[in-house]
This record gives structure tokens, sequence and C-alpha cells, in this order.
């Protein structure tokens, strides 16, 4: 698939890493086009013959599926001001709504920052994916020598199977978690292994896995 990714933080970085092992074409997007740029070169280098691109946030964007590899409250922002462009999109929401002491959720009760920018995005079909997952063992696609486990949620069936492929298709184990208001319990999932890494001393490179 041709995929753009807009943010070139810590998990776009993951993310790009993902996308480019599965074999998609990349597009990154970033405020600062030498990030974007400086991200790309580094995916190339790891994933020769891949195709990575950079580009500014606002420049036309490429394929159907776009990843907001941004904060919260940015995405929602995005959100807002590319309302026209996103139509039509798979978008997929990876934030995790912590408040200011980061010892909780900024969402109101009963719902979700999917199911906020989902009615922000009305003409779009919107994906909650990544938010359990950290980024530096995305790049890695493993812990411990497992799989990492996606967990993905959405209304819309097509639009989570193509999230699922890019998942598996960066050998990562891709689980369909139910419906977008999925969502508000993957986002309590994501706050509670956010804030178990300093007490465990895991350094954010631990995985939720589900065995049976």
């Amino acid at each position: 698939m041709n995929v753009t990714v807009i943010g070139t933080g810590n998990m776009g970085r993951g993310i790009a890493h993902t996308l480019a092992r599965g074999g998609h074409t990349v597009t990154l997007q970033d405020r600062q086009l030498e990030k974007a740029e400086a991200l790309a070169q580094e995916v190339r280098a790891a994933f020769p013959g891949a195709t990575v691109q950079a580009g500014t946030l606002g420049e036309p964007l490429q394929g159907d599926v776009v990843i907001l590899a941004t904060w919260y409250t940015a995405s929602q922002d995005l959100a807002r001001q590319f309302q026209t462009e996103f139509a039509g999109k798979v978008v997929v929401d990876i934030s995790n709504p912590l408040n200011a002491r980061f010892d909780g959720l900024a969402t109101a009760p009963g719902t979700s920052a999917a199911e906020d920018l989902a009615r922000l995005l009305p003409d779009s079909r919107v994906v909650k994916a990544f938010n359990t997952t950290f980024a530096g063992t995305l790049v890695q696609g493993q812990v411990a020598g497992q799989p990492l486990d996606v967990l993905v949620a959405g209304d819309d069936a097509g639009a989570k199977r193509q999230v699922i492929d890019l998942v598996t298709s960066g050998g990562l184990r891709g689980i369909d978690a139910g419906g977008l208001t999925r969502a508000r319990q993957l986002e309590g999932l994501g706050l509670l292994g956010i804030t178990l890494q300093g007490p465990l001393g895991t350094g954010f490179v631990s995985a939720w896995k589900l065995l049976s």
C-alpha cells in the first residue's frame, strides 16, 4: 500500500520502520522538512530498496491510508485543519490522550480520542491502532523473540482490514479488537502500559502479548 505518516517523532519512526519492513510505499510528512528527510534516509538505509519519501505538512496526501503519529491534541488540530484532505481516507489514530500529570486520560467519560477524532472527520474512516505498542519495539518488530501484538479497532471492516494487513506484512500480529468504541479500553491499556514502565524498570521496551 501507499501510506502517509504525519509526524516523525519516536512513534512515527517506529511505524515507518514497520511499514518499510512490509514493503509498502511510505511518505513521511512533518512541519519541518529536514526532520522528515532525516527519518526517510534512516529508514531507506535500514531497508535498502524501500520507497520512502519526505514531505512537508499540507502537501498532497499519497495513498488511501494516513497515520497520525502525533499527540492527542495535535491530531485533533490536524483533523480540523485538513478535514477536506482527509475525506475518503483511512485515518489511523495512535494517540494515548494522557492528562497533564500523565496519571489519567484527558478524554471525557464514555468516549475516546479515536471517537473524538471520528466526530471531527465524518467523511473519513477512523481506525485505532499502535497505541499499545512502544516506538522502540516497533523498530525491532519483536520483544523477547515474540512478534508484537497490535490491537486494532474500527467501525469500518474494510478500513480495519487494511490496517491489519499493514501490521501483519510488517512482521507483527494484527488483532481485531472490535468497533471504534473499543478504543476506550485500548487507550486505558495504553495508559496502564505507560505507567508500569517505571515500577517494572522495563524502559519502554516491553509489550502486551496475548498467549494461548
